[in-house]
C-alpha cells in the first residue's frame, strides 16, 4: 500500500518545516480580521505557527506574521495567541 502523504507547512516564527496538524493557523478572514482558525478550514490568508510561546515571540520580533498576512495584527489577538499556546503546552507536562 502506499502511504498517505503528510501536507507539510513552514512556522512563520522558528522557520522550520513541520507536519500541518501539528501547527497553529492564524488566519486574516475575507473580511480582514484576523482570528486562530482550530480547524484549519477557514478561508483566508492563512499562516501556520508552532505551539510555542518562543515562535510567537520570533514572529512578532520580525513582524514575520504580518508579513505573512498581508496585514497588521492586533494586540488583542496576540494575546490571545500567548493564552492559547501557554495552555496547549502545559497539557503535555503531568
Amino acid at each position: 500500500m502506499r502511504q498517505k502523504k503528510i501536507p507539510m507547512r513552514m512556522c512563520v516564527g522558528c522557520q522550520a518545516m513541520k507536519p500541518k496538524k501539528e501547527l497553529v493557523r492564524v488566519v486574516r478572514t475575507p473580511e480582514g480580521e484576523v482570528v486562530i482558525d482550530p480547524t484549519g478550514k477557514k478561508s483566508g490568508r492563512g499562516a501556520y505557527l508552532c505551539p510555542d510561546a518562543a515562535c510567537l515571540r520570533q514572529a512578532m520580533k520580525g513582524k514575520r506574521l504580518e508579513k505573512a498576512l498581508k496585514h497588521p495584527v492586533a494586540p488583542e489577538i496576540i494575546e490571545q495567541l500567548q493564552k492559547e499556546l501557554e495552555g496547549s503546552s502545559g497539557e503535555g507536562t503531568v
